[in-house]
């Protein structure tokens, strides 16, 4: 069904042609994977030999640095305050600071990718950030979570998957292509919790969402479809870019974590 459902043409409704996202996430999926349904990246890996193994310590001390710049970022956000780039070597040292512009972009896509926040440099002569829910969203669904964290990438996802089904999408689909992408229903995830309630409860009270039965089905089949809120808060044009970036940054093995 998922890869039907990518070949499946654009409409002419205004929403960008998808060519380039099926490749990437059709590229993605044949990707081999480890045990745990993670994508193994043998493109980071360039062989036997010492040459492959130090590149291979450079990319995992890059990746820890991200991870740790990704953290305080969060705690960041949490307390909606401001950082600045002093700040963010203080996590990871000063030494680092001729890396730092390669750590910030990795650590700035992750948290785009899977907690759906953009780093924006709001003083470029103070080098000062603030962070943002993507798309111009503003449900992050912290607000009744007092330990969550931001669950605004998943529904920019959500979002985009419905454009790619041409403004509807059944259940049983929706599910199909999240799981390629580690987000199962009926199984607690580590950044965005239970996703059933999620999508068939939260976004759907939100205005993010519409679930409607799918007419004459028996039994009961749903489908997905965009709701108000998500009209008024964002454009097609706009999730159809993140969708582009995403397939192009491996979203999935990003949302697996």
């Amino acid at each position: 069904h998922f890869k039907n459902w990518q070949r499946r043409p654009r409409s002419e409704a205004g929403v960008p042609q998808d060519t380039e996202l099926r490749r990437h996430f059709k590229n993605w999926q044949r990707r081999p994977r480890s045990e745990a349904g993670v994508p193994q990246d043998t493109e980071l890996r360039s062989g036997p030999g010492e040459a492959g193994d130090e590149e291979h310590l450079v990319e995992g001390s890059f990746h820890m640095k991200s991870a740790a710049l990704v953290m305080f970022l969060l705690l960041k956000y949490r307390t909606k305050q401001p950082t600045s780039k002093a700040e963010m070597l203080e996590v990871f040292s000063p030494a680092y600071q001729d890396d730092f512009p390669a750590i910030l972009s990795q650590a700035s896509t992750c948290l785009r990718q899977v907690f759906g926040l953009d780093v924006i440099e709001v003083d470029p002569s103070e080098h000062s950030y603030v962070l943002n829910p993507i798309l111009g969203l503003t449900w992050d669904g912290m607000l009744s979570d007092q330990w969550g964290l931001p669950k605004t990438g998943l529904l920019g996802l959500v979002l985009g998957l419905i454009l790619l089904q041409d403004g509807c999408v059944p259940e049983e689909e929706m599910w199909e292509a999240l799981g390629f992408m580690g987000v199962y229903d009926g199984q607690e995830h580590i950044v965005y919790g239970e996703p059933r309630d999620l999508l068939t409860n939260v976004w759907v009270q939100e205005g993010y969402l519409e679930r409607r039965q799918v007419a004459g089905s028996d039994p009961a089949c749903f489908e997905f479809l965009w709701g108000p809120r998500a009209s008024e808060e964002t454009s097609k044009l706009q999730v159809m870019n993140y969708m582009l970036q995403a397939g192009c940054n491996n979203l999935g093995s990003s949302l697996v974590l």
